[in-house]
Formats: C-alpha cells, structure tokens, sequence
C-alpha cells in the first residue's frame, strides 16, 4: 500500500475533514465554502472529507447535504479526491446518501458507525457490507467511539478489510497500538488513515498512509507539510512541525468540534462564523486560548 492508491483513487496525506460556512443565520455559505476548497488545494491538502463530523453532518438536510458534495466536486474539478460523509445509524438512509454521493461525483464515502442504536460487531460488520454492496462506491470506514459510543475492533475492521469496495479505516480512538496492529495486519490495498491530531504522527510513521483532520481546517500548509514528511519517514522534520502544531490540536477541542475550528477561521477572515443549534459559537472564555494557538502556529499576527 506503499502508492497510497485505494480502490482505483489516490487517498494519502492530508485530508481535511472540511467545516461547512454557513452564515450567521446558519443558512449555508456556497461562496466561502468554494473559497476554502481553493485555500486547501493551495497550501497542499490531497482531498477533503466534506459533510463529515466536523462539517455537522448531522444538522444539514438530505437536500444541503448533497448539495455541499456536489459544490465540492464540481468546485474541485478534479484536483483532488472528494469523500462525502455519509454514514448513519440507518442502513437504509446510509445506502441513500451513498447513492447520491455517487450521483454528484464523489470519489468515495466516510461511513461511521451507527450511532446511538449501539449495534453488535456482527451487525457492524452486515451494516458496511450491505453499503459496499448497494452502492458502486469505494468506503472508508470510520471508527469513533468517543461520539458514537460503539467502538468497532479491529477484528471487525480486518473482516470488513477483505469486503470489494472497502477501501480504508478512519481510526479516531486516537490508540496507537490499536493503529498499529492494523497496519501491521491489513491486507494490501487497505488503508490506514489517522482520526486523531494528537497521534497522526505516529500513526503515519508506523506506516498509516495520513491523516482526516480537523486540525487541517485551519493549518493546512502546516498538516499537508508534516504528513508529507512522515510519510517519507522524516521523523525529524515530521516531529519539528508536529510540535508547533501541539497547542492548536488541544484548543481546537476546547469545545465540542467543529465549534473552535469555525471560530478560529473566522478570527482569521476565512468565513463568517455561523453554526447551527444544538452547538453554540465558541464561549468567550475559550476565545483567548484558541488565539494564543493560532498565534503559536504563526496563523495569526
């Protein structure tokens, strides 16, 4: 897995796992979410996962759901991957959002595992194969038990690892040896992708092939440069970069994510800083210490 290609795409490096603008009324905002896809591809992300956690998946409309994927690949013409997220605690409803993720073009999709209803291994596992096999789509699983309280094992993930159309594993426990014994175990061709800042570096030194980031919303010059070189297997230029990046990994989950990662881009005039209830913009009290991050970083003066 070397070359990074899954399924027929190129999925390595850095990947954004992108906000969504909206306004301050919460409706969306098309203008600044295409004017954050061409900062990306400028300081040198390789794809974005759009409408994932971080982009409130789960406060957008089937219609605006489709609508930021669709935005996305055609704004992005093809200068890297787009994954939509499109996972959910329906089967059903998760095939649906994966057969119009195709319909607009999208080169893959994040699927998370269901949610709430805290399904069994067994029904994990039937839940991603019946996706894969519904939809001519390639999937990148996505393991998160901090939000869904149901953690899939890596037995689970490596049975799911030899499904056609299962292309990768999201693994945001943030465990290394969890992360380990799956590079270790995987089959070609199935990749390995950090879900965690905080051990990306580890993750892709061990030979994860890179890291969905939430951290990249608002460095991406930075995240594009460090997983670049982990992945090359400079520890050294990967650990300097990996250093300064420390304080904005921890600020940026001082609050519920994505609430300090659409303040942060507002304070750097990116987008408004509009976010849709039950989150709340960022309280003032956390306002100071995502500034000194930013500051840290060098993003801003």
């Amino acid at each position: 897995m070397t070359n990074g290609t899954h399924g027929g795409i190129q999925i390595r490096g850095s990947i954004p796992a992108i906000v969504t603008p909206m306004h301050e009324d919460g409706s969306l905002d098309l203008p600044a979410f295409r004017k954050l896809i061409d900062w990306h591809v400028a300081e040198g992300s390789n794809g974005l996962v759009v409408v994932g956690t971080s982009g409130e998946s789960a406060t957008l409309s089937v219609e605006e759901h489709v609508l930021m994927v669709q935005t996305a690949v055609e704004h992005t013409a093809g200068r890297f991957p787009i994954i939509a997220g499109a996972g959910g605690n329906s089967t059903a409803e998760a095939i649906e959002l994966s057969k119009a993720a195709k319909k607009v073009g999208a080169d893959a999709t994040l699927q998370v595992v269901p949610y709430y209803n805290k399904p069994t291994q067994e029904g994990m596992y039937r839940h991603f194969v019946k996706i894969a096999e519904s939809v001519d789509l390639p999937v990148v699983l996505y393991n998160v038990p901090g939000r869904t309280v149901a953690d899939m094992n890596n037995e689970t993930i490596l049975r799911l690892a030899g499904v056609p159309g299962i292309i990768g594993v999201k693994e945001a426990t943030g465990n290394i040896d969890r992360a380990a014994h799956l590079i270790k175990h995987a089959p070609a061709g199935f990749g390995i992708f950090s879900g965690d800042d905080p051990t990306a570096i580890a993750l892709m030194l061990l030979g994860g092939h890179g890291n969905i980031s939430v951290t990249a919303n608002v460095a991406p010059k930075a995240m594009s440069e460090l997983c670049r070189a982990a992945l090359e297997g400079d520890a050294i230029t990967a650990r300097k970069i990996h250093l300064k990046l420390l304080s904005l990994h921890k600020q940026l989950f001082c609050e519920s994510n994505p609430i300090p990662a659409k303040w942060a881009l507002e304070a750097m005039g990116r987008m408004e800083g509009g976010i849709r209830l039950p989150l709340t913009p960022l309280d003032a009290r956390y306002h100071d210490v995502v500034r000194d991050a930013l500051r840290e970083t060098g993003l801003l003066a």
